[in-house]
């Protein structure tokens, strides 16, 4: 089980906190240190079932500054994720073959 965790969010570190209080054997990625690849971005994506814009933050800065829109393909969006892993909402848990955003952090619980 892996979360993709950044610690300066606290609904991420809520998430891991979480996790570990339900004794839950977690792997913690650093994803903005060890940014996914475009093909993990597409497994992410795949396993969550959402469109790409549902896992990103649009109201980032560099959205606007890479020209970035809420209609632009998913392709071009899992690009821009891939380029700058800060576009990525956070955090993403993995487990079971599924994955879930953990906003609310109760979420990822349902994958367990």
């Amino acid at each position: 089980m892996i979360l993709w965790h950044n610690p300066r969010c606290s609904k991420s570190r809520q998430t891991l906190a979480l996790l570990e209080e339900k004794g839950v054997d977690v792997e913690v990625r650093k994803y903005l240190e060890n940014a996914p690849t475009l093909d993990e971005l597409q497994d992410a994506q795949a396993a969550l079932g959402l469109s790409a814009i549902e896992m990103m933050r649009p109201k980032e800065a560099e959205f606007k500054e890479q020209g970035l829109s809420k209609t632009d393909s998913d392709a071009t969006l899992l690009a821009a994720m891939a380029k700058t892993p800060k576009l990525i909402e956070r955090p993403i848990f993995f487990a079971n073959g599924k994955a879930a955003i953990g906003r609310p952090p109760e979420q990822v619980l349902d994958i367990l």
